[in-house]
């Protein structure tokens, strides 16, 4: 196990970053934001979230296969 040093960071993953800002996007779309989701009923905000999760899943697939596009497209030239 490793110390960590004082005021050192956790890596964050930056698909991670991209998927909160496209969920709280979506939630924005919506009129809503993460803060109001606690005073939904309990099943409308599992709805939310759950349409929130696909619509970032669907921008993410979008993100990595315009990036797997364009990798192609350099590595034949």
């Amino acid at each position: 196990m490793t110390a960590k040093e004082p005021g050192a960071r956790a890596m964050e993953d930056p698909e991670g970053q991209l998927e909160k800002a496209l969920i709280e996007e979506f939630l924005r779309s919506r009129g809503l934001d993460s803060s109001m989701l606690h005073a939904l009923p309990k099943s409308e905000a599992k709805r939310v979230l759950t349409d929130a999760s696909v619509y970032a899943a669907a921008k993410l697939a979008e993100v990595e296969a315009r990036a797997h596009f364009v990798h192609e497209i350099h590595s034949k030239e």
